[in-house]
């Protein structure tokens, strides 16, 4: 297709080489014949509709003509957004990103379209077509970044969701651009934003950042229920009493991890205590009945992270009877384990099974896949630092090689480096198979290091 010819050059050729008439391609493609004089005769523009029908009836691919669709009405006529609209969307069911990006440049040099292109954008955001909702939102938040407005601290909301993989380093600068327009965002908005910045950031072991969005979201959440009691607002996934006592939750697990157990059963006290609650309904007990069960299986995990080991068979049979909590109890013993060099052989043979990676979800809704991620690494990297210390060493380099395969598939610098820190302790006992495992793993570490240059220098 020569850039010099137009559309109508070619329905032309088409009818002189298939000695077909107007009459005749019209019944072919269901355009009135004297619309289709008037298209010939450069009368009328082509309508988007228009163009898939001419195309079909000439037996060509769906979206053939869309770049010289682009070029004769948007670069060399003054663009309708009649055809714009009907164009972006027909190029997102094709997915033509490459034609999306094109027109998108060529209207951001007219603020009037940014709201239409918005409004586009959250249209392709809500049917799941999230690639060229991306390309809007980019473009749109390139464009407005002086404005300070909703709309802008929308699109990089959008963009947050949109942009979290299981790549942890990429997720690191998401997260952290995200927080800068968090308060910006409209306030139906920004408790499920806080919500999702904190398990960014506690997957990204961001503990003090953990804390600080803690409080904000307890002060803003318990805000909004002062004032407007169960009702949630129009776009929060969860009653409003799920944010007030996850922001507790949160801050507790922080508190854990910065290894203060004392601070953390503070927390527990928190989330498990409801009776502030006025009249609940169903949604809220069921959020209710999952932060008691969190609160019990917390207490019994910080106890044994401050020595207290004899709660652990109390600890099994609470779990026994909870599918969803099995997992997470699983990392969180098996830390202990390491930390007071504890014997649970009988604990990780009964719980074998769960040394695979699943998806995790509890009465609310799913886990968070970042969240998962990091609990999965580190049950790997612990498994292989407690069968280490056994001596059991064929096991335990096996699980050291898993988490640092792990680790870059996650792009964890983390992990790697903890990886590495263990295999080199016990490289004397490896296998050569192991040790030539571990060769072509440090091989692909050095090529992401090339390709993200200092990435693991930030998990120091």
């Amino acid at each position: 297709m020569e850039s010099t010819t137009t559309i109508r050059d070619h329905l032309e050729s088409y009818l002189k080489r298939e000695q077909m008439s107007i009459s005749h391609f019209s019944e072919t493609s269901g355009i009135n014949s004297g619309t289709l004089s008037n298209i010939l005769n450069k009368n009328r523009p082509i309508a988007m509709q228009q163009l898939d029908r001419i195309t079909s009836a000439m037996r060509l691919e769906e979206g053939y003509f869309y770049e010289l669709y682009i070029d004769e009405c948007f670069v060399h006529a003054t663009p309708d957004w009649r055809r714009l609209g009907p164009f972006l969307h027909r190029c997102a069911e094709l997915d033509k990103l490459d034609c999306i990006e094109e027109v998108i440049r060529l209207m951001m040099d007219n603020l009037s379209y940014i709201p239409l292109l918005f409004d586009v954008a959250e249209e392709f955001y809500q049917a799941g077509k999230f690639k060229p909702a991306i390309l809007l939102y980019e473009n749109i938040a390139e464009s407005e970044k002086m404005q300070h407005s909703e709309r802008l601290a929308l699109c990089q909301y959008r963009l947050f969701r949109l942009g979290l993989t299981n790549d942890q380093q990429r997720n690191l600068i998401i997260a952290a651009r995200f927080e800068y327009y968090v308060d910006r965002l409209d306030e139906r908005y920004q408790l499920d934003a806080l919500n999702e910045l904190i398990n960014a950031f506690g997957a990204l072991h961001r503990w003090n950042k953990v804390q600080e969005l803690s409080e904000k979201l307890k002060v803003k959440a318990s805000i909004h229920y002062e004032m407007n009691g169960r009702r949630k607002q129009e776009e929060t996934k969860r009653p409003i009493v799920f944010y007030i006592l996850y922001s507790d939750l949160a801050a507790g697990s922080a508190c854990y991890h910065l290894k203060d157990y004392t601070g953390a059963l503070k927390y527990v006290s928190l989330y498990s205590d409801n009776r502030w609650v006025r009249n609940p309904d169903k949604d809220e007990i069921v959020v209710m009945n999952q932060f008691q069960e969190w609160a019990e299986a917390n207490r019994y995990i910080y106890h044994l992270m401050g020595g207290q080991f004899e709660v652990l068979p109390d600890y099994l049979a609470y779990i026994s009877t909870k599918e969803n909590e099995i997992f997470p109890a699983l990392c969180d013993i098996v830390t202990a384990a390491n930390r007071y060099d504890k014997d649970i052989d009988h604990v990780l043979k009964q719980y074998e099974s769960y040394f695979t990676y699943q998806e995790q979800s509890n009465r609310i809704g799913k886990v968070s896949s970042q969240v998962t991620d990091d609990r999965y690494l580190r049950l790997l990297a612990d498994l292989g630092a407690y069968y280490l210390k056994k001596d059991e060493y064929h096991l335990g380099i096996e699980f050291v090689l898993d988490s640092l395969k792990f680790s870059i598939e996650i792009s964890s610098g983390r992990g790697m480096l903890r990886g590495v820190g263990l295999f080199e302790q016990y490289r004397e006992f490896a296998s050569e198979t192991a040790k030539q495992q571990y060769k072509m793993i440090i091989s692909e570490v050095q090529k992401l290091n090339e390709e993200k240059v200092g990435f693991a220098d930030s998990y120091l």
